[in-house]
């Protein structure tokens, strides 16, 4: 796994093409922006950051796939997305000052068009709801979430469905398009409930998908102290949020309808065991931190070099 972000060098592009495979949506036209640059503009600086990065901690339970062992060799792991997010969030939580960011235990809830969860502890990743690809975890715009992988042979079968029909359904054409029929913003569904079936079981699937993973990582970190929504639907959505977190008193959450109404930056009750926030995510200044970081260290090491 590619753990920090790093200067684009030759090396690190040999090594993309190789991996490739494992993100065919992404990388491969990261990498042809990436040779365009470098042809166009051959003495600037380019600084990779990577997604991944910030799951690097998670323990090596959270990391394995239940599949035969000989597949992680060749790298077939649980790694995890929405890395610049996290990180960009867990450095939020310190600047505010909440005491769970450095030494306690948060769930992140990043729920755009890509929807996602992070378990974190002492601000570190421990486990997170997508895997070896982004199409896992939760049911998110067009992406089904975690599905029976027998489902793929059965449609084969009887559907005559080849993989790359399954792989365009799986991310592009499920989710929440593929059960509403409707659309894939979860805006149109939630206008649409009252009248629609469709729509309202598509927005109730999601939000018990999303309460069963927020529980099963307040499971994994034995307690909850701060929750932070993110992402489209997180920050701007009361009634998703209201729903996710309906019926979680048992872990501390008890949330202010008023201030929840308002997308305040903190929608927990003042008796609220646990600390239930609103973050705006900024994953493009968190590239800029870390693009800036490296290359200050680099202009440090050749500083040192002469």
């Amino acid at each position: 796994m590619l753990t920090a972000p790093e200067l684009v060098t030759p090396e690190l592009l040999d090594e993309l093409r190789q991996i490739s495979p494992y993100d065919p949506d992404h990388l491969p036209r990261e990498i042809e922006l990436i040779e365009a640059f470098r042809r166009r503009h051959p003495q600037l600086s380019q600084v990779a950051c990577f997604d991944t990065a910030f799951h690097r901690t998670m323990p090596r339970v959270a990391r394995m796939l239940p599949i035969p062992r000989r597949y992680e060799a060749k790298g077939v792991q649980r790694y995890g997305f929405h890395g610049l997010s996290y990180a960009y969030l867990v450095e939020e939580l310190s600047r505010l000052g909440d005491p769970a960011a450095a030494t306690g235990r948060v769930i992140l809830a990043h729920l755009g068009n890509g929807a996602s969860m992070a378990a974190v502890r002492d601000g570190k990743s421990m486990d997170t709801s997508m895997g070896f690809t982004p199409t896992a975890g939760l049911v998110m715009s067009t992406r089904s979430g975690d599905l029976d992988p027998g489902l793929a042979p059965y449609l084969e079968r009887t559907e005559q469905i080849t993989t790359h029909q399954f792989y365009e359904m799986v991310n592009h054409k499920s989710g929440l398009l593929g059960v509403s029929e409707i659309s894939s913003d979860m805006r149109d569904l939630l206008a649409q409930e009252s009248h629609d079936i469709r729509a309202a079981e598509a927005v109730a699937l999601f939000c018990y998908q999303a309460k069963k993973w927020l529980g099963a990582f307040a499971a994994a970190l034995g307690g909850l102290d701060t929750l932070v929504f993110a992402g489209g639907m997180g920050e701007n959505s009361p009634s998703i949020r209201a729903r996710l977190c309906e019926g979680l008193g048992f872990l501390g959450i008890e949330v202010d309808e008023a201030r929840n109404a308002e997308n305040a930056a903190v929608i927990s009750t003042n008796a609220s065991r646990a600390k239930v926030r609103v973050i705006r995510t900024d994953e493009e200044l968190m590239i800029a931190r870390s693009v800036c970081r490296i290359l200050e260290t680099g202009a440090i090491n050749k500083n040192e070099k002469d």
